[in-house]
């Protein structure tokens, strides 16, 4: 136990360091003297102003509201990520009449034909079940396919986890009926599914699993482009941890300039420093995550790359529990982050909590991110009751 203090106040110390540029680190150790995969350059994020942490709103930046509950509608709204499809945005997040996870729990969606400036109604996409809690797993496209996954945590699993099923639709309208998610081996994919799937270069595509018993992290790949077959896991070992539940969780991932990719983690154990592992085979093996020096939430966070090849990562990098401000940084090479803008800040420009809830907490929550040749889309949750999307032009985010 004291091992531990004595860890999480180095950590504390190190943070502090680099947030406020005081250190001249390039490189953070881990807890065994390894090296991380990512680095934060000193000055990036100024502490004293927990707000706007000294940044600037990214130039063009424009936010909208995907939907904004009135007090008879469904207030509890989470878990916001958006795609792309046939020349239209589509968001979908999970949705409750006031507290999170709750039984009534629905998936839910809205089309937006404007590159996010106006969006439909929502539509349901899955109904809740008597015998498990459902949540929204993302997005897919194949070909002239539309693929909606969906978390099915069973009431009766213990300890808690679940398994994944999808739906897909030729129009983004009609659905298909759900289906169970396949391995390689032609079983059914035991896991909750983390919502960012994307595609390597050459079609692979590569997320993370949440696997049974609970919730253990584990990378997942398939060659098969349709996204509900085919998947591989990937070998992580992962740091010491609880008996079922990882310290690494909800992960994203971007490629660095070397080839490598980079797979970014919250740290459950709250270090509020973002974990980071790599893989130099395309996703089959990864390094054992290390803590960085970027600071974190402890949330879901969202990295990738622009097409330039760029990476960036959206988060909150507060280093608490505080989800202000929400920021994207960006990295040339995908190793040192030295570049930095607002994507929602506190004060004026964070809308007022309105409605009680199980969870619920002030501030940009889980963000999900999604790149075309014009924009970087970031979508979250405000006080985990709006669902809204930030666009950023391209080019603002350019050196």
């Amino acid at each position: 136990m004291q091992t531990y203090w004595v860890r999480a106040f180095l950590a504390g110390v190190v943070w502090l360091l680099a947030i406020t540029g005081c250190a001249a680190l390039e490189s953070v150790p881990s807890e065994d003297g390894r090296s991380a995969p990512l680095v934060l350059a000193p000055g990036v994020f100024d502490a004293k102003q927990p707000d706007t942490l000294g940044l600037s709103f990214a130039p063009g930046r424009q936010t909208f509201t995907v939907y904004r509950p009135g007090p008879e509608d469904y207030r509890y709204n989470h878990g916001a990520v958006v795609m792309s499809f046939r020349g239209r945005l589509y968001a979908q997040w999970q949705s409750s009449r006031r507290d999170e996870d709750a039984p009534e729990t629905e998936i839910r969606y809205a089309i937006s034909p404007d590159q996010g400036a106006n969006w439909s109604r929502p539509k349901t996409l899955a109904l809740p079940r008597k015998d498990a809690t459902i949540t929204n797993g993302g997005w897919w496209v194949s070909g002239d396919q539309l693929v909606a996954y969906i978390n099915v945590w069973p009431h009766d699993t213990e300890p808690r986890g679940g398994f994944v099923e999808y739906v897909s639709s030729a129009d983004g309208e009609r659905w298909s009926e759900p289906r169970r998610v396949m391995t390689r081996a032609g079983k059914p994919l035991n896991g909750i599914l983390e919502q960012d799937l994307r595609a390597l270069p050459g079609g692979r595509i590569l997320t993370t699993v949440h696997e049974q018993p609970g919730l253990i992290a584990t990378p997942w790949f398939t060659d098969d482009p349709s996204g509900v077959s085919g998947w591989q896991r990937g070998e992580l070992p992962n740091l010491a941890h609880e008996p079922h539940i990882t310290r690494e969780l909800e992960p994203s991932w971007y490629r660095r300039g070397d080839g490598r990719i980079v797979m970014t983690f919250r740290d459950q154990q709250s270090s509020f420093r973002i974990l980071a592992a790599e893989s130099r085979d395309r996703g089959a093996s990864w390094t054992q995550p290390v803590i960085t020096n970027f600071p974190d939430s402890r949330a879901k966070q969202s990295a990738g790359n622009l097409p330039d090849g760029s990476a960036f990562i959206v988060n909150n990098p507060s280093g608490n529990k505080t989800r202000i401000p929400l920021t994207i940084a960006v990295s040339k090479e995908g190793q040192r982050f030295d570049r930095a803008w607002l994507v929602r800040a506190g004060g004026a420009d964070l809308q007022p909590w309105r409605y009680e809830g199980k969870y619920k907490r002030a501030g940009y929550s889980y963000p999900k991110s999604y790149v075309d040749e014009e924009f970087v889309y970031v979508a979250y949750a405000t006080n985990k009751e709006d669902i809204e999307i930030t666009r950023i032009p391209i080019g603002s985010l350019a050196p």
